[in-house]
């Protein structure tokens, strides 16, 4: 069954069912969207443009939630079970958000995919949002965020950076191909740039699960020992490194926090370190509403012993690189404070170039700046044997 907005309502019922499935396991079930949409498409027998269609309105719907939650409870006087949510929620997100789907067949399709004892109050609700303007009470309710992520960006980046950041990762991600044919978004390909890793030498990669960065680094250097904590994590590193041919690669169970290999022996280090991932919400929509306010004080507290842990592992002239997928202040700002307080021994690096822009001593990508995810980055060489860092490291 195929999806034209334009002819029979009952052409699209099918991918607004699939669309209703995938959302209620990330909601009934707890599943990330990112992983439960596509095994929920593999058993659906859609196929190209169907498929697009479904990955908008789950993505979509879970991006606007709050917004949409507004939009639909000025016209009900009780709250929905939770099926009935779902599809009220699915049904704003096309009346509101997409221009291409005409109103009465985003309603009449969602309808039809909705349980059968709750489509009188769909239908009912959604033609009342269809009809009234939309408004919202605040920005943090339109751009549909938490209150708290509003707040905190708006004091680290500044209000309109802030805001422009998250209208950004409203946007559908754009999908980027390696050359080596690893889907990866631009912003970690440049963060692999950044590590200049080069023939013959060795690069430890502390996080590096599913592997993207390390197999990419494996491209230029000689060994990549890419470890992670958990063993089914580091599995997706193996996978990923045998269909991609990357055998430069050595992936490996192991605790960033206390790494198993002796001082000095990497040229370079690459602390990819788990963060509070709010420059990475466009691809993972459900995460704005999993983080807690106290997580980048939280993560930033394990980021500051992962740096401790990955300067020993340098050699003399050695470089470390230590990036994050978020632009709070204290996870990025903060750990710099720390590195200068605490390692004397590093000296900071020049950041890259645009559409990186300088962060303190390092770089910040926002995700408004050339449509990818958002990332900050600082790379540090070891002084302490001597200049033995190479020439376009310093």
């Amino acid at each position: 069954m195929t999806d034209h907005a334009e002819g029979p309502a009952a052409e699209g019922v099918a991918a607004r069912r699939v669309a209703l499935e995938a959302l209620a396991r990330v909601e009934d079930d707890g599943a990330y969207a990112n992983l439960a949409l596509g095994p929920v498409l593999d058993a659906s027998g859609l196929e190209g443009r169907d498929r697009g269609l479904v990955t908008d309105l789950v993505y979509g719907t879970i991006r606007r939630q709050r917004a949409l939650d507004h939009l639909v409870d000025r016209f009900l006087t009780d709250a929905p079970p939770p099926a009935a949510r779902r599809a009220l929620r699915l049904g704003a997100y096309q009346v509101a958000y997409r221009d291409d789907i005409p109103p009465y067949a985003a309603v009449s399709a969602t309808v039809g995919a909705t349980p059968k004892r709750f489509r009188g109050l769909v239908n009912a609700v959604l033609r009342r949002v269809a009809a009234a303007p939309v408004a919202f009470p605040d920005e943090a309710t339109e751009l549909s965020f938490p209150d708290w992520m509003l707040e905190r960006l708006e004091a680290d980046l500044g209000g309109e950076r802030a805001r422009a950041a998250l209208r950004s990762m409203n946007e559908p991600a754009t999908v980027h191909t390696r050359a080596d044919g690893y889907v990866q978004d631009l912003a970690s390909q440049w963060v692999v740039e950044a590590v200049g890793a080069r023939p013959g030498e060795v690069v430890l990669d502390l996080c590096a699960a599913p592997g993207g960065k390390a197999t990419g680094i494996a491209g230029s250097a000689d060994l990549v020992v890419a470890a992670d904590l958990q063993a089914p994590r580091v599995g997706l590193i193996v996978a990923n490194a045998a269909r991609l041919g990357a055998a430069g690669v050595a992936p490996l169970v192991a605790d960033a926090l206390h790494p198993p290999f002796r001082p000095g022996c990497a040229d370079r280090v690459l602390l990819d370190a788990p963060c509070s991932g709010l420059g990475v919400l466009r691809r993972r929509p459900d995460a704005r509403w999993r983080v807690d306010a106290a997580a980048p004080e939280r993560l930033a507290a394990l980021q500051r012993r992962m740096v401790d842990a990955a300067v020993d592992l340098l050699r003399p002239g050695g470089v470390l690189v230590y990036s994050v997928c978020t632009f709070t202040a204290v996870e990025t700002l903060g750990v710099d404070d720390h590195v200068r307080a605490h390692h004397r021994d590093l000296v900071a690096l020049a950041p890259p170039q645009s559409p990186w822009e300088p962060w303190g001593r390092g770089a910040l990508l926002l995700p408004q700046a050339a449509g990818t995810d958002g990332m900050a980055l600082f790379r540090y060489r070891r002084g302490d044997g001597g200049d033995q860092g190479p020439p376009q490291d310093s």
